[in-house]
C-alpha cells in the first residue's frame, strides 16, 4: 500500500470511531492491528424526566468529529494516510431528522429509555397479540417453519426501537408533520452520523443495526412491512439497508479536509464479535461492560430461541451472511460501581483479591438486577438483594458474593445458549471492562469446565469495526490473516473439572450455584405493586 512520494513509502492506517453510552472512543490501527494514536470524548446522558434517557444528537456529532481529529493528531500522521473508516455504535438508540436541513426533531432516545414501557405492557398484552400469538402457532404446527414459531413467541421490549419511536409519533407534532411531508428520516447512532459525515447524501444502516432495532425481520432481511403496519409506522422513514462491509460513501472534504471512505458500519456487540475473530459456527464472545452479551456464531441460520435469546445478524460482508444468538445480563458493570460506591473497596483492581482472600462467600448470596432479569428468567419485576447475612460476614465476603454472581450470571446464560442452539461450542472470547477481573474470569471457566481467552485488547468492538473497514479495501487481505494478529493476554483454564468431562462444571461449586439460585427465585417478581 502507500504512495511513494520522493522516494519515501506512505505509511496508511485504518481508523476507526467506537460510539458507546458512556464514551466515543477513536483508534489509529497500522498493518499489525497496533493502536497507534487514539482519543476518547466523554458522552453525556441526560434525564429531562424519570425513566427517561437522552442524548444531544449535536455534542454526539461533535464529540465524533473531535475524537477522529484528535486521534489522528495523537497518532502523528496526516488525514490523507487514513485509508478507510469504519464505526462501531451503541444499539437500540435513535433520533429522527429533517431530510433536507438535517436539523434533529428531538434528542437521542437511548436503548435505556423506559419511556414506553407502559406501552410495551399494553401490547403484550393484548388480544391482538393473543390472536398473532395463536395464528402462528396454528401455522407452525402445520408448515414447521421456524419463522412461525419465531412469530409465535414475539415479545415487545422497551429496548427494542419499536414503542419508543411510536411513542415519538404520537407526542411530537413535527415529526408527524414532517412524515406528511415526506421529509422524515429515522435512524439508530450509525445512520445519523453517516448522514452527516456525508452532507446529507448517504441515508442508510447495515444488516447487523437494523436487526437489533426490533423492526426488522431476519428471516425476510428486510424492515417488517407487517410489524411496521401493526404499530403504523411508515416503512418511508427508515434508511436503506447495506451490507457491513460496504462503500457507504465517502466524508465530504470540507469535514477532515480530505475524504474518507467510510468502509464498515456496525453494531457495537456485532463488532466485538468481528474483533475477537469468531467467525466460525460455534464461536463464543462474552462481552463484560455495564451490561454482559454474550453472543454465539449459528452460522447462515438465524435462531429461533424460546428462553430469550435474541436472533441477531452478526454481519453480512459481500454474500457471506452470518447470525448470531445473543443472551444478555444487564446489571455487570452496574453491580461492581454499585460495591464501589458503597465503599466495599476503593480501587476496582483490588475486587479480585478481596474475593481470593476468602474461601467461600460465607453462604451470602447477591442478586445482580437492578433493571430486571434477562433470558433465561425474563422477569422484569425482580429486584436486586443480598441474601444470607450474618454477623460474621465482612466486605470481603460481599465482594467475593457479587463477583460470584457476575459468573453465576454467565453460566445461566451459557446453559441457555447450549440448550437451544444444540450447537458445539468451538471457542470461548471475553472482553469489555469487568472482564480484567481474573476472579470472574476464572470462576466463569471453572462453571463452564472450558478454557475461556481474554485478549489483550480490550476495546473489540472498534478493533472488529476496523478490522471490516480494512477488509473492504484491501489492507487486510484475508481473515486467517486477521486471527494472526490477535494477542491473548490470558488464558483461564477451568480446575477442578475431569478431564473426560470437559464442559462439566468444578463440582465444589455445585451447591452454592444452588445456594444461588434459590435466592435468585426470591428476588423474583418483588415488584409487583406497580
Amino acid at each position: 500500500m502507500g504512495s511513494q512520494r520522493n522516494g519515501f513509502k506512505k505509511e496508511h492506517f485504518i481508523l476507526s470511531v467506537d460510539v458507546g453510552s458512556t464514551s466515543i472512543r477513536c483508534h489509529v490501527y497500522d498493518k499489525e492491528a497496533n493502536i497507534r494514536g487514539s482519543c476518547t470524548n466523554k458522552v453525556v446522558s441526560l434525564y429531562p424526566e424519570v425513566g427517561h434517557v437522552e442524548m444531544d444528537p449535536d455534542a454526539l456529532w461533535k464529540g465524533f468529529i473531535t475524537v477522529v481529529k484528535c486521534a489522528v493528531q495523537d497518532a502523528g500522521v496526516q488525514m490523507h494516510q487514513i485509508e478507510a473508516l469504519g464505526m462501531s455504535t451503541q444499539r437500540g438508540t435513535f433520533t429522527t431528522w429533517d431530510r433536507k436541513t438535517g436539523v434533529p426533531f428531538h434528542n437521542f432516545i437511548s436503548w435505556q429509555d423506559q419511556r414506553a414501557a407502559d406501552l410495551v405492557k399494553s401490547w403484550n398484552r393484548s388480544c391482538i397479540m393473543k390472536v398473532i400469538h395463536g395464528t402462528m402457532k396454528v401455522l407452525y404446527f402445520l408448515t414447521r417453519q421456524k419463522r412461525s414459531l419465531a412469530a409465535s413467541l414475539i415479545v415487545f421490549s422497551t429496548q427494542h426501537v419499536t414503542f419508543r419511536l411510536v411513542w415519538v409519533l404520537t407526542h411530537y407534532k413535527q415529526v408527524r408533520q414532517a412524515i406528511a411531508e415526506g421529509n422524515c428520516c429515522f435512524g439508530t447512532v450509525d445512520s445519523w452520523l453517516l448522514f452527516k459525515l456525508t452532507k446529507g447524501r448517504v441515508h442508510a444502516t447495515d444488516y447487523s443495526n437494523a436487526s437489533t432495532t426490533g423492526m426488522f425481520d431476519t428471516y425476510q432481511m428486510c424492515w417488517s412491512g407487517f410489524l411496521s403496519s401493526l404499530v403504523s409506522l411508515p416503512l418511508s422513514i427508515f434508511p436503506k439497508v447495506e451490507n457491513t462491509g460496504h462503500d457507504f460513501g465517502s466524508t465530504d472534504p470540507s469535514i477532515f479536509g480530505v475524504s474518507i471512505p467510510v468502509m464498515s458500519v456496525m453494531a457495537d456487540q456485532q463488532a466485538a464479535m468481528f474483533g475477537e475473530c469468531c467467525f466460525d459456527v460455534g464461536d463464543v464472545k462474552i462481552t463484560m461492560g455495564t451490561g454482559t452479551f454474550m453472543d454465539i456464531n449459528t452460522g447462515s441460520k438465524p435462531h429461533t430461541s424460546i428462553a430469550g435469546l435474541y436472533p441477531v445478524v452478526g454481519w453480512k460482508i459481500g454474500p457471506e451472511l452470518v447470525y448470531l444468538a445473543e443472551g444478555n445480563a444487564a446489571d455487570t458493570g452496574t453491580a461492581i460501581k454499585w460495591a464501589q460506591e458503597l465503599e466495599l473497596f476503593s480501587d476496582v483492581q483490588k475486587t479480585s483479591s478481596m474475593a481470593y482472600s476468602v474461601s467461600d462467600s460465607d453462604g451470602v448470596c447477591f442478586v445482580p438486577s437492578f433493571s430486571g432479569l434477562q433470558a433465561p428468567l425474563n422477569d422484569p419485576k425482580a429486584c436486586a438483594s443480598l441474601m444470607g447475612l450474618k454477623p460474621s460476614t465482612t466486605k470481603s465476603h460481599l465482594v467475593r458474593a457479587i463477583l460470584e454472581s457476575l459468573a453465576f450470571r454467565n453460566k445461566q446464560l451459557y446453559e441457555t445458549m447450549l440448550r437451544e442452539t444444540h450447537i458445539t461450542i468451538a471457542k470461548i472470547r471475553v472482553d469489555g471492562g469487568v472482564s480484567c477481573n481474573d476472579f470472574v474470569m476464572q470462576l466463569t471457566a471453572d462453571l463452564f469446565g472450558r478454557k475461556v481467552a481474554r485478549p489483550l485488547h480490550h476495546e473489540m468492538s472498534c478493533l472488529g469495526a476496523a478490522f471490516v473497514a480494512g477488509l473492504g479495501v484491501g489492507y487486510w487481505r484475508t481473515r486467517e490473516e486477521l486471527k494472526k494478529l490477535q494477542s491473548i493476554d490470558k488464558v483461564f483454564l477451568p480446575r477442578g473439572a475431569p478431564k473426560e468431562g470437559a464442559g462439566s462444571p468444578n463440582p465444589e461449586y455445585i451447591p452454592v450455584l444452588q445456594n444461588w439460585e434459590r435466592a435468585l427465585r426470591r428476588s423474583m417478581n418483588w415488584y409487583n405493586t406497580h
